[in-house]
């Protein structure tokens, strides 16, 4: 299961918790993952006995060895998947939820790739064994579709952050964390610090803390400490860079059911 391993060193400062979500999440079905939910019904009803439903508890989650075993179908919560630096520095290059899957990259290269993922905010999941991944690779049918579809999409995002980082600023930057935030729950606040803000983006929290208070003071957000509400959704993807509107629509296209 995705839980956190007492051995992991991942900073306690990556939680995050967005609106009142419990701590215990309620149990959702398989087709509340958008990847499932666009299979076509004959092959959705037929993986679906051997769907496991998982917990994603707060924390940090090595998928080594386990990501070889099982895909994970996200079907609520947010996961970052970082990197973890020798100096013990952990930096995002991509986030997931509803929209997405982890442990595909295995399936594709049979790597053990050297990322981590962390649950920054608590929800559940549905597990595949690897034997019926590799099966559906093998058959070549939708799901396999779905997860190349899904895999290029997340290869465009991590290249689109990567680029974002480089040339805009750091308030576009947030306004882009906080976006891809919202789209990943039914709410529109969250409860965070601006270290794991500053962590995600790869910048210095004083920089946060500024970009932080030119959004309040232009009416889109209203921040205090560990908290982040927003009052202005329109007016926030339009201060957004166009990395926002990208990558949504990769994730989109992905995501569209097949026939």
């Amino acid at each position: 299961m995705l839980e956190r391993h007492p051995s992991e060193r991942c900073p306690d400062r990556w939680t995050v918790s967005v609106g009142r979500m419990r701590a215990a999440p309620p149990q959702y079905t398989p087709a509340e993952n958008q990847l499932l939910a666009a299979l076509p019904l004959k092959d959705y009803e037929r993986l679906l006995p051997h769907l496991e439903p998982v917990s994603l508890s707060r924390g940090c989650e090595n998928q080594a060895g386990d990501r070889e075993n099982y895909l994970h179908f996200i079907t609520a919560g947010i996961v970052a998947r970082v990197n973890l630096m020798e100096n013990g520095k952990v930096t995002a290059f991509a986030v997931t939820g509803k929209e997405g899957v982890l442990g595909v990259a295995a399936f594709l290269s049979g790597l053990s790739l050297p990322s981590e993922t962390v649950v920054v905010s608590a929800g559940s999941a549905y597990r595949l064994r690897g034997d019926l991944v590799r099966l559906e690779f093998a058959r070549h049918g939708p799901l396999a579709d779905l997860l190349l579809r899904y895999t290029a999409a997340l290869i465009a995002e991590i290249g689109r952050n990567a680029a974002c980082n480089r040339h805009h600023s750091v308030d576009q930057q947030l306004c882009r964390w906080i976006l891809s935030f919202l789209d990943r729950v039914p709410l529109n606040e969250l409860s965070t610090t601006q270290t794991l803000i500053a962590d995600m983006l790869g910048v210095r929290r004083e920089s946060v803390t500024a970009a932080a208070w030119y959004l309040q003071e232009a009416g889109l957000i209203h921040s205090r400490r560990g908290h982040i509400a927003v009052l202005d959704r329109a007016g926030l993807e339009a201060r957004c860079c166009e990395c926002y509107r990208v990558v949504r629509s990769l994730y989109e296209h992905a995501s569209a059911r097949m026939t």
